[in-house]
């Protein structure tokens, strides 16, 4: 697990990934480094994807074209389930929904946040959630950044709040045991408030939002707390009984995509169309 250069660090050759997770020796009984060994690797040649076979300093710079070619490179190596003369396969592309369900929930079940992060995670559930069905709502605005694949779900962005909108309006008119409430997890100042006026009742949890089109919300310059704010948002996405993905492209509610009973997502090859997916029980985490 080699996270250093993350944008949730401002210490590019700090591995991010036990700042915020546990330590885990294996997933699925594969050994698993995720701690400072990691600056003392050597990782042997050939490698898979073949561009990682230049020069290190000419793999510093990787265009996106570049990434999405791996993606998909991965993509079927792992789909074909054959073997590879590489010695080492590197995987730095984001391969949700390509490389299964099951074994995306297997990794996800194998980490766990740190102890200080679950903790918040558990206070804001008991303060404002506990003894209500909860919507999550996950909208991934990009605020000025190249947002590539999202971007046909933001073509309108009129016409995008009000496919939100309609969403949560489908949502709450499903059966619910309980009261509801709804959670809003978005990157946008703009979101956030066309979406409160609408839903006045909505909750969000505080945090310092970027100016309007000046670029991502998630940048070194918050540190290690950037981090910790996303991660305590992803998971309470993931405590919630209904969560609405927008785009549903956006790897951020991935984790509640797989573990929440219900998910209300727009669909891939038709952006204006609503889809209702509900998830087996025995997929779901134990509280």
């Amino acid at each position: 697990m080699d996270w250093r250069g993350s944008c949730y660090l401002d210490e590019p050759l700090t591995n991010a990934f036990p700042v915020f997770f546990e330590p885990i020796q294996d997933i699925a009984g594969v050994p698993v480094i995720c701690d400072d060994r990691i600056n003392q690797l050597s990782f042997p040649g050939p490698f898979f994807p073949p561009w990682w076979n230049k020069p290190s300093i000419d793999c510093v710079y990787r265009p996106d074209e570049q990434i999405f070619r791996e993606r998909d490179e991965l993509r079927e190596l792992f789909e074909g389930q054959g073997d590879n003369e590489a010695n080492t396969v590197v995987c730095d592309a984001c391969l949700m929904w390509r490389c299964g369900e099951d074994a995306e929930r297997q990794v996800f079940q194998s980490i766990k946040p740190r102890p200080e992060i679950v903790s918040r995670i558990e206070a804001i559930y008991q303060e404002h959630f506990k003894g209500n069905s909860i919507i999550g709502v996950h909208v991934r605005h990009g605020n000025g950044e190249d947002i590539m694949e999202h971007a046909p779900y933001w073509a309108d962005s009129e016409l995008a709040l009000r496919q939100v909108c309609t969403a949560i309006h489908k949502a709450k008119a499903l059966p619910h045991p309980k009261p509801v409430r709804v959670l809003l997890c978005t990157d946008s100042a703009q979101v956030l408030n066309e979406l409160s006026g609408v839903f006045p009742d909505l909750f969000t949890i505080p945090k310092r939002l970027q100016a309007d089109r000046a670029g991502p919300l998630h940048s070194a310059a918050l540190g290690a707390d950037g981090g910790f704010s996303a991660l305590v948002e992803m998971y309470l996405l993931g405590r919630c009984d209904t969560v609405i993905r927008f785009p549903p492209t956006s790897a951020f509610s991935r984790y509640a995509r797989l573990f929440v009973p219900r998910v209300v997502e727009f669909d891939l090859n038709d952006p204006g169309r609503l889809i209702v997916i509900d998830n087996p029980s025995e997929h779901l985490p134990i509280s």
